[in-house]
């Protein structure tokens, strides 16, 4: 029972801080995320007897924990955002999704098979889990919550925010396809004939059409219960009901894995369907709130776990070519490969950099390995562990420390150059900075 209470005690000690720390925390270069990974490294070194973090023995815990989180801060991500859909409207995410993440996954997949001297199938893996950026941990760098009024110069999106906000909610999925190369590079071997027509025809063009196809017709139908149905009583939007947005999230996501198709896009895709009706109405910011709590508890648990899991044995064996490789994904990959996506591009010079260098790497990638090692045959698993590990908590600490900081300057200069040129800044599109 000892061991018992100390865990219900300290669920309930991280449920409050996680209450608190986002209001206390406030200008302060530290993060949530951050705060509880330190608590978690420290309470699996002091205190006595706690569950075994390791992610590797208990891969199915760790996989079905972080799937319910992703999917959650997926559904959240689509419903915070106010822009339309469009080519031109969302021409910044193309270009990261298009351009930036092929690029980037070619570049990590080159330092697994030539720094780590991994085989074809751990690299292409390496470069999968660590394709998207991740929609849990980047919060302080995105869009915060539906506008009242998204017509409205002053609420609109800026382009950083958005393309964060955006670009975590659809890569997510995106990099499904290649993580199934991956498994089918290990189960098979890395000659093309015996698994890219399969992958081709199954896994990149028929589960991508499903996550697309499930995520607009469930997204309508709901869209149409909750803001038109012709009994009031069925008009959800009329009665605040935040926890509906967990049926959207679960029926969007199990309804596409059904078909086998990608749930992830499915769920991303389904709340910006929902988001696209009534775009005004109060129940869109209903919605986006009660997700945003559970997303925020379920995230301190995983945090917190894999603070414990670092301490316990996840980076053990640690060698200067895993640091160097983490390094180089958090330092050199990801803010090279967005510099060239958005060359060119509808952002101004500081926009392009604070968009390139915060590729958040989070629970996507921790729920994309513990899959690939379920379904897969991969020789060293605690190798993968350690450097996606290795790259998350980087990836934890060096933006937890920077996003607050560098989103605060951009909206300083933003607003200067706003009141320079229409004199109310609160009236005043945004613009590139």
């Amino acid at each position: 029972m000892g061991s018992g209470a100390v865990v219900y005690a300290s669920v309930g000690v991280a449920t409050l801080l996680a209450a608190l720390l986002p209001r206390i925390l406030g200008r302060a270069p530290i993060s949530m995320p951050m705060v509880f990974l330190a608590a978690g490294a420290i309470a699996f070194t002091v205190i006595g007897p706690l569950p075994d973090p390791d992610p590797v023995r208990y891969n199915s815990i760790t996989l079905h924990l972080a799937e319910l989180c992703v999917i959650i801060s997926l559904m959240g991500a689509g419903l915070a955002l106010n822009r339309p859909v469009g080519l031109r409207r969302w021409s910044t995410t193309w270009r990261l999704l298009a351009i930036t993440m092929p690029l980037s996954m070619l570049a990590v997949g080159a330092l697994g098979r030539g720094l780590l001297g991994w085989g074809v199938a751990a690299s292409v893996l390496l470069a999968a889990v660590l394709a998207p950026t991740d929609p849990v941990l980047a919060s302080e760098v995105q869009v915060a919550e539906p506008a009242e009024d998204p017509d409205d110069p002053g609420e609109a999106e800026d382009e950083a925010r958005f393309a964060l906000t955006s670009e975590a909610g659809l890569n997510d999925g995106l990099a499904f396809p290649f993580t199934y190369a991956a498994i089918a590079i290990s189960l098979v071997g890395a000659a093309p004939d015996a698994w890219l027509s399969h992958w081709f025809a199954v896994d990149l063009l028929w589960r991508l059409a499903c996550g697309l196809l499930v995520g607009l017709l469930t997204g309508w139908a709901l869209r149409k219960l909750f803001f038109s149905a012709p009994s009031e009583k069925f008009r959800l939007a009329e009665h605040a009901e935040g926890f509906v947005a967990l049926a959207a999230t679960f029926l969007a996501y199990g309804l596409t894995e059904l078909a086998e198709g990608y749930g992830f896009v499915a769920v991303f895709v389904c709340a910006c369907t929902i988001r696209a009706g009534e775009r005004s109405h109060g129940y869109h910011r209903v919605l986006h709130q009660y997700v945003e709590q559970i997303e925020r508890m379920l995230t301190v648990l995983i945090i917190f776990l894999l603070g414990g899991a670092a301490v316990s044995g996840l980076l053990a064996g640690t060698g200067w070519r895993d640091v160097l490789v983490a390094l180089a994904i958090l330092l050199v990959v990801r803010p090279l490969t967005g510099l060239i996506g958005l060359a060119r591009g509808k952002t101004g010079p500081r926009e392009r950099a604070v968009i390139s260098f915060f590729g958040v790497r989070g629970v996507g990638s921790l729920f994309y390995v513990a899959y690939a090692l379920q379904s897969g045959q991969f020789a060293d698993q605690d190798a993968i562990w350690r450097v996606v590990g290795l790259v998350v908590i980087g990836s934890i600490i060096l933006h937890g420390i920077t996003a607050t900081p560098s989103i605060r300057l951009l909206d300083r200069i933003r607003v200067r150059k706003a009141r320079s040129r229409h004199g109310d800044p609160d009236q005043a599109p945004r613009t590139p900075v």
